[in-house]
């Protein structure tokens, strides 16, 4: 067992826990391992990010601000859930005012969260992992978390780039399935190993910087000394770091929701991975959902842990480098069943984002089509719904992906790269509209 649990610390931190000592110090494991030749200037911006993803199809896109303020004209209007718990709420979003169910008017970073209304083109259960490869749009199906995991390790300065799954959704990276790693798991390998590995922290910090800064003193160049100052940890930073990750950890009990949400933070401020991807359910599979009760009662405990996660973020000091986000396999009917629940739906999906990068808004709308409403294409330039938009609705799935990856950092020119387009589905765009 303790052969095992090195195995697997070794694995999560790296040849000579370089994880924690990049912790420890505030300085990427490039600069670390490097000092005079990696990062000879600061990086470029770039976030972490959390996904939320599930198979169940959940009906985010049901109850969501931009599903409420349609056009008397329009022949068919969504049903939503009549429970007091969801009652139709005013939200603003970049000073815009909507109307949502009245969980989203709870969260606590609505000036950096977004609506994405887009479909993902497919009512297929069995279609998860297709969506998160976009439905073809990727080079070699990758997953579009893969993507961004694949760039962003070089920037962030992560132990791997592949990442990490601690939900039972299926992620992939380089064509092999990514292990699960629960959250309940992460507790019985970190919680007894923790304390004896932060126990030489404050010398292993000071070797660290006393090596680099000899290196510097003798052969490196002024931005170099300035990047080292700027985000070197100082020694009460150091100090805290052991106490606020016993206490996280301490918190997780199961692999729910809430405690995938706190070991997602716990991964990230020990920069493991760019990418941590969890599910935290918002009503799944509810064909039949008496009164829709169940999307009702799972909306609120679904928002609670968004908010959960961004306050564990932010007592982590991270809250600005990380983006959370939903991408699901598909959403749900917004004009048929109401209250005796909800079927299956390609044509309508609501993405969720919450990040610094990110203009607080709602990007893209409704349309009729057939009985339901179905999403509207988009404006690359404003993220309005428009019918004569530079985006088509069959497009909207890989331009919402180059829109997250931008806003995480990625590069326009490796998104394209990378998201090209397949059989029957192009390779979007970024929507500049719906970026800071």
């Amino acid at each position: 067992m303790i052969t095992r649990r090195r195995l697997l610390l070794g694995s999560l931190f790296g040849t000579s826990y370089l994880g924690l000592r990049s912790l420890m110090t505030g300085l990427p494991i490039p600069f670390l391992l490097r000092p005079t030749r990696a990062w000879a200037e600061p990086p470029a911006p770039a976030q972490f990010l959390v996904l939320s993803t599930d198979s169940g199809g959940d009906p985010i896109n049901a109850n969501a601000p931009g599903t409420y303020d349609l056009p008397a004209s329009y022949p068919n209007q969504p049903l939503h859930a009549t429970a007091g718990s969801m009652a139709p709420t005013p939200i603003m979003l970049g000073g815009t005012r909507y109307n949502a169910a009245l969980p989203w008017s709870t969260v606590t970073a609505l000036d950096r969260t977004q609506f994405f209304h887009h479909s993902t083109r497919t009512n297929n259960h069995s279609d998860q992992q297709k969506v998160m490869a976009l439905m073809g749009a990727t080079k070699g199906n990758e997953m579009a978390v893969s993507v961004y995991s694949s760039y962003l390790q070089g920037v962030l300065g992560t132990i791997q780039a592949q990442p990490i799954a601690l939900s039972r959704e299926v992620i992939s990276y380089a064509g092999a399935s990514v292990p699960r790693l629960a959250p309940s798991a992460l507790t019985q390998l970190l919680a007894p190993a923790l304390p004896g590995l932060m126990a030489n922290l404050q010398k292993l910090r000071d070797a660290d910087l006393d090596r680099v800064n000899a290196l510097l003193k003798t052969s490196g160049t002024n931005v170099q000394r300035q990047y080292l100052d700027q985000y070197a940890t100082s020694q009460a930073q150091v100090r805290q770091i052991p106490q606020d990750l016993q206490n996280l950890l301490a918190n997780i009990r199961t692999d729910g929701p809430s405690d995938q949400a706190t070991a997602a933070a716990i991964l990230i401020k020990m920069k493991v991975s760019p990418v941590v991807v969890l599910s935290i359910p918002f009503g799944g599979d509810n064909h039949s959902d008496d009164d829709l009760q169940n999307e009702a009662n799972q909306t609120v405990s679904g928002v609670a842990t968004i908010n959960g996660l961004l306050a564990t973020l932010a007592s982590l000091g991270i809250a600005d480098q990380v983006t959370f986000a939903t991408l699901n396999v598909f959403g749900r009917s917004l004009a048929q069943g109401g209250n005796e629940g909800r079927s299956h739906w390609s044509n309508h999906h609501t993405a969720v984002v919450i990040g610094k990068p990110f203009k607080s808004m709602v990007v893209g709308g409704l349309v009729p089509i057939g009985d339901d409403l179905g999403a509207a294409g988009i404006d690359s330039a404003t993220g309005a719904a428009s019918a004569s938009g530079d985006i088509a609705v069959d497009d909207s799935l890989p331009s919402f992906a180059k829109t997250l990856g931008r806003g995480l950092g990625v590069p326009q020119a490796y998104l394209d790269d990378n998201i090209r387009g397949g059989a029957g589905i192009g390779g979007g765009k970024t929507v500049t509209g719906a970026l800071v």
